[in-house]
């Protein structure tokens, strides 16, 4: 099985290759190229058995085009490692510090181009190279000749190899794909792809009319210029005459390089030209020899890759799972991929008509993103990607748990299980209870739960506040010992103490989420006069519909969950709401509040909570029955939306004034 996957990842990798260095048509993504590749180092990291000598991850870069002649590299051009998420970059920061080095790093844009070597004699400009495989590249001179921001003579008569990237900008690119578009030709992908197709062009009038442009960003032999720094040798180069970005900066430490990170991350969409990471590098030379070189990277370098808002993954199987209501939901099984910083395994497919209408099929290629930047959503399958082998979706009849039939209730288009003694049902409805937005007993993962109900110690959720009684039979657990089993108890002890409100979204009444259990409990106070509601009294509460009124009265009606609640009563638990009661604000009462972009001084769900205070509510969207949008950094298409319908639109200091802060 090992040497099968190997086997698919060559392939996979040397196609790509061919696909997207030879032909500069790429077939698969960048993010999908880093991931498999990423899979090839661990597999050969895991099993050095399985290492072939001509394994993608022993070479640098592309193939030779016959078109062009071929250039050896005095100085081989190496590729970057890659980091993809914060951990990664710590974990790079503290083997340099094991070597006793305190690092001081410069980062820099990693500009989404071609990489380029420049030769001069004399201060002339002789030899342009693509990077090629690393050892040997492409004769591209002539092409280069004609980038405007190359010179062709330096301040200095010196003799000198440099290396930076050939890139298009943005705005020529869009010029261009104008031109062709009225011509009826093929567009071109993307400013990278351009790029590169613009320097292989035989006729260097074709490159000329391209507007490429050029970044410097390494010398090669810096020593032999009396320099001791990267961040000298980037100044030598400016003083040459070569075009420097800007933006390169010294960072004295782990924090400030990642706050410059962040800081080019939110502002990356201003730049006139694409950038896809920070290339970070140990300024001092002299740590960078100690750091030394793997046969394709330096240690001393690595490349961060910004994450992306949309990958592309295989939808390896679909499974059903089964929640506290019964509810069934098919998820996606995926082949693991970075999305944002996390790796991502499994998403949500809602229904069976959300696959039905996304044609999703077990084997697809599938595009994924984080919904609200938070939960994996498989987006939709890319259809020119199959093969023929994929297989189509078929919704279960039965519960995958207790094996009993599946229905719809009436105008919904859910399954459900509506066995009450199915045991998932009860393992989720425990995990639920349990959970951090509802009673927060800390220590009480999904597995935990899960095995403590196999077990006999948690079937109700008064069990959980009888868990002491099964002290010694934790103890001759695996991995429980008495600090932990005390920590546990302890967390479960104080759980008991909760506001109202969590009690009530713990309850895990259908329809009833997290903010309605807040609006209940400030309006009744205690468990006892919500239960004792009427129905007509809980529809003209704002925000409490018929549905969820039927459902509050539906779940105290039956004597199973009663029994529940006062056995939950008998134990201690407290019944009563303790939080900030509504205080009313003239801004704030009766109103609708959108929020969007990056907040600096509160968190999203502090103003929400403030907003609810006060008497308004926040919504996700915006309308004309918003009344304020509230922005923080980078707003987006809320912001614009609300300028288009005229709404007021507050900063962070607006809203503290509008607070009375």
């Amino acid at each position: 099985m090992l040497e099968k996957r190997y086997e698919e990842l060559i392939n996979i990798i040397n196609e790509a290759d061919y696909n997207y260095h030879t032909l500069d048509k790429p077939t698969i993504t960048d993010q999908e190229y880093d991931k498999y590749l990423r899979e090839l180092y661990e597999l050969e990291y895991a099993h050095p058995e399985l290492k072939r000598d001509d394994s993608p991850t022993g070479r640098a870069g592309g193939k030779i085009l016959e078109g062009f002649e071929k250039v050896t590299h005095k100085i081989p051009m190496l590729s970057l490692s890659n980091v993809f998420n914060e951990s990664e970059i710590i974990a790079f920061d503290n083997r340099i510090k094991k070597e006793g080095i305190t690092p001081k790093y410069v980062c820099e844009l990693k500009i989404d181009g071609l990489s380029v070597s420049l030769q001069y004699e004399k201060g002339k400009f002789v030899r342009a190279a693509t990077r090629g495989d690393g050892v040997t590249g492409e004769d591209i001179t002539e092409n280069v000749r004609t980038i405007k921001t190359v010179p062709l003579t330096l301040t200095e008569e010196v003799d000198i190899e440099v290396r930076g990237e050939i890139y298009m900008s943005k705005k020529v690119l869009e010029e261009i794909n104008e031109v062709r578009k009225s011509e009826g030709k093929e567009l071109l992908q993307n400013a990278r792809n351009a790029a590169a197709g613009s320097v292989r062009q035989l006729d260097s009038k074709v490159a000329a009319s391209r507007k490429l442009e050029c970044w410097i960003y390494h010398l090669p032999n810096p020593e032999d210029y009396g320099i001791t720094t990267h961040m000298e040798a980037l100044e030598y180069m400016r003083h040459l005459g070569f075009r420097v970005n800007p933006n390169n900066k010294l960072v004295h430490n782990i924090d400030e390089l990642l706050q410059y990170i962040e800081e080019k991350q939110e502002t990356r969409d201003d730049l006139p030209y694409d950038i896809d990471g920070i290339v970070i590098k140990l300024n001092s030379l002299p740590d960078q020899k100690i750091m030394g070189y793997t046969a394709k990277y330096p240690r001393w370098a690595t490349a961060y890759k910004f994450p992306a808002k949309v990958v592309l993954t295989k939808l390896i199987d679909i499974v059903f799972t089964v929640g506290r209501t019964g509810q069934i939901t098919p998820n996606a099984v995926l082949e693991p991929v970075i999305i944002q910083g996390s790796t991502i395994r499994r998403a949500t497919l809602h229904n069976e008509d959300y696959v039905i209408s996304k044609d999703l099929r077990i084997g697809d290629i599938v595009s994924i993103r984080k919904a609200a930047e938070v939960i994996p959503e498989v987006v939709e399958a890319i259809k020119e990607r199959r093969t023929g082998e994929e297989k189509p979706f078929e919704m279960i009849k039965f519960c995958p748990i207790c094996h009993s039939p599946l229905m719809k209730k009436e105008g919904q288009v859910d399954y459900y299980c509506f066995n009450q003694g199915c045991d998932r049902r009860h393992i989720e409805g425990l995990i639920h209870f349990a959970s951090r937005k509802a009673m927060n007993i800390d220590g009480l993962g999904d597995q935990i739960i899960e095995d403590f109900y196999n077990l006999g110690f948690i079937k109700r959720f008064t069990d959980f506040y009888k868990l002491y009684e099964h002290k010694k039979d934790l103890t001759e657990l695996e991995g429980y010992g008495d600090k932990s089993i005390n920590n546990l108890l302890d967390a479960i002890e104080e759980s008991k103490h909760n506001s109202l409100e969590r009690l009530i979204f713990a309850l895990g009444i259908p329809n009833v989420g997290e903010k309605t259990a807040k609006l209940l409990a400030m309006k009744y106070d205690t468990l006892d006069n919500l239960i004792n509601a009427d129905f007509d009294e809980l529809v003209a509460i704002p925000d409490i519909g018929g549905i969820i009124a039927k459902s509050i009265k539906d779940y105290f009606a039956l004597s199973f969950n009663m029994d529940q609640v006062n056995g939950l009563k008998e134990l201690g638990i407290n019944m009563t709401y303790t939080g900030e009661k509504v205080e009313e604000n003239e801004n704030f009462s009766g109103k609708t509040f959108v929020i969007t972009g990056t907040l600096v001084k509160y968190t999203r769900d502090e103003i929400e909570e403030k907003i609810s205070l006060l008497g308004g509510k926040a919504a996700g969207s915006v309308s004309k029955k918003t009344s304020a949008v509230i922005v923080g950094e980078n707003p987006g298409s809320k912001y614009d939306k609300a300028k288009e319908l005229g709404i007021p639109i507050w900063s962070e200091d607006d809203f503290e004034k509008m607070l009375g802060e």
